[in-house]
């Protein structure tokens, strides 16, 4: 079990983490005290930047998520602005980032922890798992680096490099295992430095201890691991096959008003992509035509008839757990006034004004196709 950390007892490693944690911890934090990039999240303790990298950090790389952690904490830079701007402002800072429902938790907690804690970060780790948008990662991740509490954290890179080193032949997904690398991550956790421990794990699992090709003969605890003994880190962290990703075909119309604006949509705030702008339009069901999708859509959403026109373009994109082509045709009134059946924000806007409204990237995409048009 990972509780243990122990290597088999058949040629173990130079050295087992088994009696050995004080010398792993001072390894680990040797060799990233030398070796930690220089990220701008890195260079304070202020519990709030460290909340915001943090979420901005989920399902997102360090490259791209520079960007936008800069640009997030001009606009708002403490939970009093974050909390008193409107969801509209937020999504438009988060746009093209993705995981949209990220940037409206972050939204609700804020306003909470200025209604509920004067504005203050809680420092306890009920209070952070009872705001929106907070797990146990996140939690400890600000327990540990804001607050210097000896939690470990339990994010992708940290799940391979405990894996790794205890040679944990379960999959890595299952709850039970979960609980228990949990459980040895906090037991690992360095008590007197356990931000920077923390930091170290990601750090090495992020530079050295990576998915693929591993940087086994550079890395500071190699002694001890299992993995790096054995000679087949790929082989970790064990992950039984996942079921195939299933693909969708999405019909979108593009409605042109005498005005020359385009009619565009919001999507309710609860669901995916929630809160963002879009054309109106949606799944194409089994037997059904792209062009009698857009049809049926626009009259189900906007209660209105369209004459369907060519197809503009065909953009494919992928989300984490499913993928889609978006067809968009352009579209004629032919009767009704456009209303949302769902009482959702309708409005047309001229293709100037399309910069100042928050889109998923595959409407954005085609926005960019319809403005070199």
């Amino acid at each position: 079990m990972p509780g243990k950390i122990t290597s088999p007892s058949h040629n173990p490693p130079s050295a087992s983490l088994e009696g050995e944690t004080s010398a792993f911890r001072d390894a680990l934090l040797s060799w990233f005290l030398d070796a930690a990039r220089d990220l701008p999240w890195r260079r304070t303790r202020n519990p709030y930047v460290i909340w915001i990298s943090e979420v901005i950090l989920q399902q997102t790389r360090v490259e791209q998520a520079i960007p936008y952690f800069e640009r997030f904490i001009r606009a708002f830079p403490d939970v009093f602005q974050l909390a008193s701007a409107s969801i509209d402002d937020v999504l438009k800072i988060w746009e093209g980032l993705g995981y949209y429902s990220r940037a409206r938790n972050l939204h609700r907690a804020a306003r909470e922890i200025v209604d509920r804690h004067e504005g203050r970060i809680p420092s306890s780790r009920d209070d952070l798992l009872s705001l929106p948008g907070i797990g146990s990662y996140t939690a400890a991740a600000i327990l540990s680096m804001a607050f210097n509490q000896g939690v470990g954290v339990l994010d992708g890179n940290v799940v391979r490099v405990l894996t790794r080193l205890t040679g944990l032949a379960e999959d890595s997904r299952k709850s039970r295992v979960r609980r228990s690398l949990q459980q040895l991550a906090d037991r690992l956790a360095n008590p007197t430095e356990p931000g920077k421990h923390n930091e170290a794990m990601m750090e090495l699992g992020a530079t050295i201890c990576t998915p693929r090709s591993p940087g086994c003969g550079v890395c500071p605890v190699a002694a001890f691991c299992q993995a790096a003994h054995e000679g087949n880190p790929e082989a970790y962290p064990v992950r039984l096959r996942r079921r195939r990703i299933p693909h969708y075909d999405i019909a979108v119309g593009v409605i042109s008003n005498e005005a020359g604006e385009m009619l565009i949509q919001r999507r309710a705030e609860d669901g995916l992509l929630g809160g963002l702008w879009e054309f109106p339009g949606g799944k194409r069901q089994q037997h059904e035509t792209l062009e009698e999708a857009c049809r049926r859509e626009l009259r189900e959403e906007l209660g209105i008839e369209v004459e369907v026109g060519p197809k503009i373009t065909s953009i494919p994109h992928a989300y984490s757990h499913f993928r889609i082509t978006l067809h968009a045709f352009h579209c004629s009134l032919v009767s009704g006034t456009p209303f949302s059946t769902q009482s959702l924000p309708v409005t047309w806007i001229v293709a100037e004004k399309m910069q100042d409204y928050a889109f998923p990237r595959a409407n954005r995409k085609l926005i960019e196709q319809l403005s070199r048009r």
